[in-house]
């Protein structure tokens, strides 16, 4: 039987699991275009069984993913867990066996079992609809019941939780970091897939030291890995400190390779202690790269290698811009934006390419001083115009990531719909909310009522109908 929940953030109020599968028809207020024809996939983690560590992370609990489809102007909604081995293995014993981040106190039945949860990323490519998480292998599943299938065996280990997909392509460009039999490793592998769903390449180097790699960043002819100082370590680990920390101390460093290359000329350029979790987009101009993303001075959520606590700061848009033809290594750094925000987004059809639209998840109230990720907001850029348009939500209600729909495969950059899972807090259930992408100042032009809550989850993607 399943015990009580422990005392912790991330198993309270929205961040508190939902366990039951359900399918809903959802009442929808306002009107949704009939043009919009798709579904929002979303997944996040949701613990199946009370957790065994009480300093449970939120990174580590089981993958749920749930599908709003949107058609003739209606909109049902699918829940699922991802039925990974660990998954099945702890549904067959009725409690929690894996202990996350911190294994020492898996119980016996866990010890050298697969420990997977693929709750990070839900992705459509090559015909196939991947959960992801970046430890492990992708996680097939169903487009439309949402049944598991099991891991990809064509990717021979594990993957990114944030490939890219290229739009002239439609290859999908990926990374793993940590790769290799030794846990925590600062071993890298560079993939790609072919548009068919094909692994046509995986390739093994070696970074300046082993780091949490969550995101990296793809242009038209290169790839850039951010090895930041967000580092893995078995050795501290084994010394019952964090395996993973943060070390301010180390320098960052990002590798910039020719994606037709081999992965021996990876030219390595460096910057002061910084954290990304999550890029915006990058792009080629005039023998440079540009990438624009949600930079941290420290990383939130993981503790220092002392195991003191770290910090909660929140991250803002900047610009880093790499010089391919000149000597030095040095990254050029400057702000784009001064809200606190994450989860950036765009219209990535513009992937690897030169962009004007991007969209945000933002904290204008202050919400993230003690405990992370509280958004209360969606932030529309328009770069060309240099416009920042704010949706505040009301009533302490927090918006999940953002995601654009374009409106037609050929449509004008930006020229769609954005859509949003918001949690409703004053009456602890949730909404899909539905805007006109390039004009947040109307408001959601239509709402899409949940009975009941989705948790706080990751990220999501639009697959069209």
């Amino acid at each position: 039987m399943n015990a009580k929940l422990p005392a912790n953030p991330y198993l309270d109020g929205n961040f508190a699991p939902v366990r039951s599968e359900d399918d809903f028809v959802l009442a929808v207020t306002g009107e949704i275009p009939r043009e919009i024809h798709g579904t929002l996939y979303r997944i996040g983690p949701n613990p199946q069984f009370a957790p065994i560590d009480p300093a449970y992370h939120w990174f580590t609990g089981d993958g749920m993913i749930h599908a709003f489809r949107i058609a003739d102007g209606q909109v049902t909604c699918r829940n699922r867990y991802v039925r990974t081995p660990k998954w099945q293995l702890e549904h067959e014993a009725g409690r929690a066996l894996f202990a996350g981040f911190n294994p020492r106190l898996n119980d016996p039945l866990a010890q050298g079992r697969d420990a997977g949860t693929a709750n990070t990323n839900i992705v459509s490519h090559g015909g196939r609809l991947l959960a992801l998480n970046e430890a492990y292998p992708p996680f097939e599943m169903t487009h439309d019941s949402l049944d598991s299938r099991g891991y990809a065996p064509d990717y021979r280990g594990q993957v990114t939780a944030h490939p890219k997909i290229d739009p002239k392509t439609g290859e999908m460009v990926w990374f793993a970091y940590g790769v290799g039999d030794r846990p925590l490793s600062n071993r890298l592998s560079y993939g790609v897939t072919d548009r068919t769903g094909k692994v046509i390449r995986r390739d093994d180097f070696e970074a300046p030291y082993s780091s949490m790699m969550h995101d990296f960043m793809v242009t038209e002819n290169h790839v850039l890995f951010p090895v930041l100082p967000l580092t893995g370590s078995l050795e501290r680990a084994m010394r019952g400190l964090p395996p993973i920390a943060w070390e301010p101390a180390r320098p960052a460093h990002v590798g910039v390779m020719r994606r037709d290359a081999d992965v021996s000329t990876i030219r390595w350029f460096s910057m002061p202690a910084c954290h990304v979790f999550h890029p915006m987009n990058a792009w080629e101009e005039d023998g440079k790269i540009v990438a624009d993303l949600f930079r941290y001075d420290a990383a939130p959520l993981f503790p220092l290698a002392d195991g003191s606590p770290g910090e909660h700061g929140m991250a803002r848009l900047w610009r880093w811009t790499f010089d391919l033809s000149g000597a030095s290594d040095a990254v050029r750094q400057e702000p784009l934006d001064d809200l606190d925000g994450e989860f950036p987004r765009f219209d990535e059809r513009r992937t690897g390419l030169p962009y004007r639209h991007g969209w945000y998840a933002a904290d204008t109230r202050g919400l993230n001083a003690s405990e992370p990720l509280r958004l209360n907001a969606i932030v529309h850029l328009d770069k060309a115009a240099g416009r920042r348009q704010v949706h505040e939500l009301p009533n302490g209600d927090l918006t999940s990531e953002a995601v654009f729909a374009p409106r037609t495969p050929d449509a004008a950059e930006g020229d769609g719909w954005l859509t949003a899972v918001v949690w409703r807090a004053a009456e602890n259930r949730s909404d899909l909310l539905v805007f006109d992408a390039l004009d947040l100042t109307r408001g959601p032009i239509a709402s899409a009522a949940m009975p009941r809550r989705v948790p706080f989850g990751f990220h999501g993607n639009w697959v069209p109908g």
